[in-house]
């Protein structure tokens, strides 16, 4: 399997080289060069699948027997799960009214992106001991990013990781999640800025291909391709749960409600729906709305400010996977691609081509939630259910709300939930409720913490570049003293 960028100017790599790419050198971001096709059998025999399985499947399908070969990558998928408190990785909760509730939150750091990192980190690994090599792993985080990507590379020998979190934008528990991972391969700043501003002294950082080359830089942000394909899984599993039959012909379709700010999640959806499964995603966003306003009217630009919701992972003014989206709609077309990204990059403002538009909101479906239907929505799920939903997984069951109070027939209908309710304490009082807190986030509190300042009047990316050329300093230096 190859992959290629979304704007056709970079070489193409294997699975190992979009691994360790994060941005393609050209600015884009990698896709598979060809999508496989899934018949209805493969589906078929896919269906009965646990979600660690399916992950194995897809993951056989993308990566290829050649750089990891099966028994290895079962195990490798294996190891990724062990710490997750679920049975199942991932539960699906069926509520009243036809409400289906996949969590994806049964990691350590209690968000869905335990599942994608801690695979990615293991095929880094697995990659990084083959080829006796080290990496720098550099993140900008709304949230729940950050503390993933620490947690599935916390001590490992081979891999360094810096973590850019916006101050005051995250809840405390995120933040704490990351300030007391008190180990010698983290580093943790504290930005006065938030997650869109803290993106650009990364993009500066990746923009200069020879640093990038000396220090073996890469990212985990869902620009990394490994990602976006674990989450693939989702959408297989949502659908294969939520199905009434699979004996129909056509197979019958199944909405998968997506919360998104960078818009991985929905990138995934997607490439699922273009191999063949019969889903039709629903991206739901907070009032920071720029990708309802692409799919409804082709409006790809920014708003003047980033507004601070209840949701704030989602408080992203630039869902850069929004570029994989074209790009495969656009049937690989990466010239278009790169000039209307390119546009986008100089202006923060474009409007799709007519057909892109046309093709998306035939592909995707979307709804922007207030603050207010955020609260409503958590309010009444736990008075229908006793259920409590994080404020991200609320922007999903709110769409779900909507389409039953408008009586409207529609096909069964699964809203991904990524976070626990557990890590937004804040939301929860304010939907007037009672926050429930796991006795291990209850014990960050009291944990010693360790974050670096980067100040508004400091030149940040300089910062990076030093912090970065130390941590290769110190490489070298363990290399030389371990071969003496």
């Amino acid at each position: 399997m190859w992959y290629v960028s979304t704007r056709g100017m970079a070489p193409r790599v294997d699975f190992e080289g979009a691994l360790f790419s994060g941005y393609a050198p050209d600015g884009g971001l990698f896709m598979p060069e060809k999508l496989p096709q899934l018949s209805r059998e493969t589906l078929r025999q896919w269906s009965t699948l646990s979600y660690p399985s399916l992950v194995k499947e897809l993951c056989a399908l993308f990566i290829g027997p050649e750089l990891i070969p099966r028994e290895d990558l079962n195990d490798l998928i294996h190891r990724a799960f062990s710490r997750f408190r679920h049975k199942e990785v991932v539960h699906l909760s069926r509520l009243k009214n036809g409400l289906n509730v996949l969590e994806l939150w049964h990691g350590v750091t209690y968000a869905f992106k335990d599942l994608s990192l801690c695979c990615t980190a293991q095929f880094l690994q697995y990659f990084l001991e083959k080829r006796e090599k080290h990496v720098t792993v550099v993140v900008g985080t709304s949230g729940d990013t950050g503390s993933a990507a620490i947690e599935s590379v916390q001590g490992a020998k081979n891999v360094d990781i810096i973590v850019l979190l916006p101050k005051g934008h995250c809840t405390k528990i995120q933040e704490l999640q990351m300030t007391t991972v008190l180990k010698d391969n983290v580093h943790v700043f504290g930005v006065e800025g938030n997650s869109d501003e803290l993106d650009v002294p990364i993009k500066a950082v990746f923009a200069d291909v020879a640093f990038v080359k000396k220090h073996n830089l890469m990212s985990l942000n869902s620009v990394n391709w490994s990602r976006v394909l674990i989450q693939m899984a989702h959408h297989f599993f949502a659908y294969f749960r939520c199905v009434p039959s699979l004996d129909v012909h056509p197979l019958p379709p199944v909405e998968v409600v997506v919360p998104t700010g960078a818009a991985g999640n929905l990138a995934a959806g997607c490439i699922a729906q273009k191999m063949g499964l019969p889903i039709r995603p629903v991206v739901t966003v907070n009032c920071n709305d720029i990708i309802h306003r692409t799919v409804q009217r082709g409006d790809f630009s920014l708003s003047e400010t980033v507004k601070p919701t209840l949701a704030s992972a989602m408080d992203i003014q630039v869902p850069y996977n929004m570029e994989r989206i074209f790009w495969l709609l656009s049937d690989s077309d990466s010239q278009g691609t790169r000039a209307l990204m390119e546009q986008f990059e100089r202006t923060q403002s474009v409007t799709l081509p007519k057909e892109l538009q046309n093709k998306l909101s035939l592909a995707v479906m979307s709804e922007s939630m207030s603050d207010e239907a955020i609260t409503q929505t958590m309010g009444r799920c736990w008075e229908e259910n006793q259920y409590l939903l994080c404020p991200h997984s609320a922007v999903a069951v709110s769409y779900h709300y909507q389409q039953m109070d408008r009586q409207q027939p529609s096909p069964p209908r699964c809203c991904l939930a990524p976070a626990s309710a557990a890590k937004f304490p804040e939301a929860v009082l304010a939907a007037g409720l009672t926050p429930e807190t796991p006795l291990e986030i209850l014990a960050l509190e009291k944990k010693e913490t360790h974050c670096t300042p980067m100040r508004k009047s400091d030149d940040w990316t300089l910062i990076l570049r030093n912090t970065i050329e130390e941590i290769g300093r110190q490489w070298t230096g363990h290399i030389l003293s371990a071969s003496d």
